[in-house]
C-alpha cells in the first residue's frame, strides 16, 4: 500500500511543528496534523475510534509526556501516555497494516557507558521517565514488530521549550549562570529529526523494509555547559558561564552522565549524512533571530 495521507500527532511539540514546517516540501503526502484537543494519549480506549476518522496510511507519534522531573510523582499519566497509548498505536497500525514511527529517548539507559550506545544495547533507565520510554518501545514491539522506534536525545528547536532557547532568554536576563559539565550527550534538531522521519517514510513508499529500534541525533558530542558555551557564542550573548557537577544542581529525577547515542544504523538504511550539532545550532538561532 502506498503512503499518502500521513496522521502527525502532538501536532503542537517540537517535532510536530518541525514535521508541520518540513511538510510543505513533501506535496505527495498529505498531512494531518493533531493536538492534545483532537487526540489525547492520556485516554488509550479513544484512539482506534479517533484515528478510523482520519482513515491514514501512516502514523507519526510525536506526542509524549516529556516533564522528566515531574514524571517521578505523576506515575500513572506519565506510563498511560508514554507506553499504553504508544502501545495501543502500535497495534492500531498492525490492525490497518500501516507503518507507525514512534520517538523514545536516551534517558531508556543507564548512563554508566564509555562508548556510544547502539539500538540494541540492554535498558536499564536511571529515572520513571526513562523507564515508561523503555516500556512504550517494548510494549509497541510486543504488540507490532513492524513498529520504528526512533531514540533521540537534548532536542532542541526554534519552536516550544527546550534548552537552546532558555539559555538564550537566561543569558539575556542574568550576569551569570551556572551549567551542568559533566553530562555528555549528542543535540539533536529537531528539524533535522523531522526531515529523517520523512526519508523513512519515503523509504518504506519504494518498498524498503524498515523496523525496529533506530537512534537519530546530530553528530559531535558535548556537555550541557560546552552547548551553554557555544549558544551564547553563536546569539552573541553577554553572560559569564560557570561549570558544575550533577551534585551541585540536584534534580528530582536522576540523569544519565553518558548518553551518545550511536546512529550508524539510520545513517546507513536511509543513505543520509547527519549535520553536525554546531551547523544545526547556527541554523536554529538564524531562525529565532529573523521570526
Amino acid at each position: 500500500m502506498a503512503i499518502h495521507k500521513i496522521l502527525v500527532t502532538g501536532a503542537n511539540g517540537q517535532l510536530g511543528w518541525e514535521l508541520a514546517q518540513a511538510a510543505v516540501d513533501f506535496p505527495k503526502f498529505e498531512f494531518v496534523f493533531v493536538d492534545r484537543n483532537a487526540m489525547d494519549l492520556s485516554n488509550p480506549a479513544e484512539l482506534k475510534g479517533i484515528i478510523a476518522l482520519f482513515a491514514p496510511d501512516a502514523i507519526i507519534n510525536t506526542a509524549a509526556y516529556t516533564a522528566v522531573d515531574k514524571a517521578e510523582t505523576e506515575t500513572e499519566l506519565a506510563h498511560t501516555i508514554n507506553a499504553e497509548a504508544v502501545a495501543e498505536l502500535a497495534r492500531i497500525a498492525l490492525q490497518k497494516n500501516i507503518p507507525f514511527i514512534t520517538y523514545s529517548t536516551d534517558y531508556v539507559f543507564n548512563g554508566n557507558a564509555t562508548s556510544p550506545y547502539l539500538p540494541e544495547t540492554q535498558l536499564a533507565p536511571v529515572n520513571y521517565y526513562g523507564k515508561t520510554k523503555a516500556d512504550g518501545e517494548q510494549m509497541a514491539l510486543a504488540e507490532n514488530p513492524s513498529t520504528i522506534v526512533i531514540r533521540t536525545s537534548w532536542v532542541f528547536s526554534s519552536h516550544g521549550n527546550n534548552f537552546v532557547k532558555t539559555m538564550m532568554r537566561l543569558m539575556k536576563e542574568r550576569d551569570a549562570l551556572n551549567i551542568v559539565g559533566d553530562q555528555k550527550g549528542r543535540p539533536t534538531y529537531a528539524k533535522d529529526l523531522a526531515l529523517a522521519s520523512i526519508k523513512m517514510l519515503e523509504a518504506i513508499n519504494k518498498g524498503q523494509e524498515l523496523k525496529g529500534i533506530y537512534h537519530y541525533a546530530n553528530t559531535g558530542e558535548t556537555t550541557w555547559f560546552d552547548f551553554a558555551l557555544k549558544i551564547k557564542a553563536i546569539a552573541g550573548l553577554d553572560c559569564n558561564l560557570t561549570s558544575i557537577t550533577s551534585d551541585q544542581f540536584p534534580t528530582p529525577a536522576k540523569r544519565p552522565m553518558y548518553s551518545v547515542l550511536d546512529t550508524r544504523k539510520i545513517e546507513i538504511d536511509l543513505g543520509i549524512q547527519i549535520p553536525h550539532w554546531e551547523t544545526a545550532l547556527q541554523q536554529c538561532i538564524d531562525m529565532l533571530a529573523n521570526a
